[in-house]
């Protein structure tokens, strides 16, 4: 396969990288960047297509065992050049340029493993960390789907990407309105039920006892201050994950996980995924975008090389 050398930081390729990282979703001719070999492969196993590869050099060999399509553009760039395009702070050898899945309402309202729809609704999500664990959980207990409100940050940003293990190409992610939102949801016969901390709603059920096996989506808000009255108040009903500790609330994803499992447990559902059966597991090695394995990362990264102007100095 082909490989184009670029040489230089102005190149419209790599102009088009740089924004698809810094502005998440908004790209030019709606494509997404990605870092890491391994995404990259993830992004082709879910059959999305990959339009460019970036490889810095001495990193070929990444490329060359990937299966890509005749159609996608290979360029090799020097090592700086590319790690000014990333946004990681250990920049990875290998980019893409990927055309994101188009996720419509039936897609993620639709009957999955014969059990009704399990939506999360992501209500002013600003960590990408957090939304990319909740993906990552969502796909791991048979969530349909998830709605991106207002005020979330992108399931496309570099940090959540990472986050998601891959789940971001697989799991449907809608941004929408709030009003869009109920509107659907309750077309299609789903209940809201939003999230509480313990003893915050008189009228909050605990996860135990709630039925999540009836249609349902989970109302799950901004990480300082949870939902919004607002919203709350729109809500069919209010769920609470009972604490024995003395803790007042649990971090978002945190949350959003154990509702997911409290679901999946209610609906049946069995370890069938290889990955899921343990903690980490085979799946670990996107956990943590700083760690990819393979000794991907470019040179020292730029914090080492951050350190390495501060001793000279």
């Amino acid at each position: 396969m082909p490989v184009r050398i670029v040489q230089s930081k102005q190149n419209a390729r790599v102009k088009e990288l740089r924004k698809a990282l810094a502005q998440p979703g908004r790209g030019a001719h709606g494509h997404v960047g990605i870092e890491g070999s391994k995404m990259v492969e993830e992004a082709l196993r879910a059959g999305l297509q990959v339009k460019t590869v970036f490889v810095a050099q001495g990193w070929e060999r990444l490329v060359g065992a990937m299966r890509l399509p005749a159609t996608t553009e290979i360029l090799r760039l020097p090592h700086a050049i590319l790690s000014a395009a990333l946004a990681t702070e250990t920049p990875q050898a290998v980019a893409a340029l990927v055309e994101p899945p188009a996720w419509s309402w039936e897609s993620l309202l639709r009957v999955r493993h014969g059990c009704a729809p399990l939506v999360l609704v992501l209500a002013g999500l600003q960590d990408p960390g957090n939304l990319g664990t909740i993906l990552r959980s969502a796909e791991a207990f048979g969530a349909s789907g998830v709605v991106s409100l207002p005020g979330t940050v992108s399931a496309w940003n570099a940090k959540a990407v990472r986050a998601s293990a891959g789940s971001v190409f697989r799991v449907p992610v809608l941004p929408a309105s709030a009003d869009e939102c109920f509107a659907r949801l309750r077309e299609a016969g789903v209940k809201i039920r939003t999230t509480a901390a313990e003893g915050a709603a008189r009228s909050a059920e605990a996860a135990d006892r709630a039925d999540l096996t009836a249609p349902v989506a989970l109302l799950i808000g901004n990480e300082g201050n949870g939902v919004s009255a607002e919203l709350a108040a729109r809500a069919d009903g209010a769920i609470t994950i009972p604490c024995p500790g003395p803790v007042e609330s649990l971090n978002a994803a945190v949350a959003a996980s154990v509702l997911l499992y409290e679901a999946s447990r209610q609906r049946g559902f069995s370890v069938s995924h290889p990955f899921s059966a343990a903690a980490g597991g085979a799946g670990e090695w996107m956990g943590h975008g700083e760690r990819m394995g393979h000794g991907e990362s470019i040179g020292q990264g730029k914090s080492a090389a951050k350190k390495t102007a501060r001793r000279a100095r």
